[in-house]
């Protein structure tokens, strides 16, 4: 331990913090919340320093939506009781994948163009494509996993490229703790609502 750089203990704690954040949000546990809030205060700080931009910016705002998400899914619900598992129609689907596909080429280029960002177009995907999965998932949207599995396809590839490997084997983590998300929600959703289809629907 001695040997590790403040940067790597970071990375550590982050990496912990991270996974307890997903675990918990599996479970609909609101302690997703708070442990998501250690994890994200640091990682503004390590992609500093690795001059993902993009993805510091990206935390920033996670600060915020961690509150947010946290009070809203206390009170969200009906009567402002805890927030239930919802999805989105197809069309709004639709629209946040369009988003998501525009918002990344335009962000791209302007890290490219006016920043020394690394990969400046697979970091804007990751990015963008984060912050509309983590706004679903403040809402309790069945679809915020979707993004979040393309997000930790792009992000496993990119933390390698940057040799944050600790980092790359998170969300190794993520990917595969997601994938399970969505499973355990969409049970929990036709548990609860019987008889609803789950795919996008027009």
């Amino acid at each position: 331990m001695a040997d590790l750089t403040i940067s790597q203990l970071a990375e550590i704690v982050a990496f912990l913090a991270g996974f307890l954040c997903v675990w918990w949000t599996i479970r609909e546990n609101i302690l997703c919340w708070p442990a998501g809030l250690v994890q994200v205060c640091l990682y503004v700080w390590i992609f500093f320093e690795a001059k993902l931009y993009s993805d510091v910016g990206l935390h920033i705002f996670y600060i915020f939506l961690q509150f947010y998400g946290w009070y809203h899914w206390l009170y969200g619900g009906a009567d402002q009781e805890n927030l239930s598992i919802s999805r989105l129609g197809g069309q709004i689907f639709a629209a946040w994948i369009g988003i998501g596909v525009a918002g990344s080429i335009v962000w791209g280029y302007v890290m490219h163009r006016y920043t020394d960002a690394a990969v400046p177009y697979w970091d804007a995907y990751t990015t963008v494509a984060s912050l509309i999965a983590q706004w679903l998932l403040t809402r309790k949207n069945l679809e915020s996993w979707y993004f979040w599995i393309s997000v930790d396809i792009v992000a496993i590839g990119v933390y390698l490229y940057k040799g944050l490997y600790l980092t790359s084997g998170l969300y190794m983590a993520f990917l595969i703790m997601a994938t399970g998300g969505l499973l355990r929600w969409r049970k929990v959703l036709l548990r609860d609502r019987p008889g609803l289809e789950i795919l996008p629907q027009e």
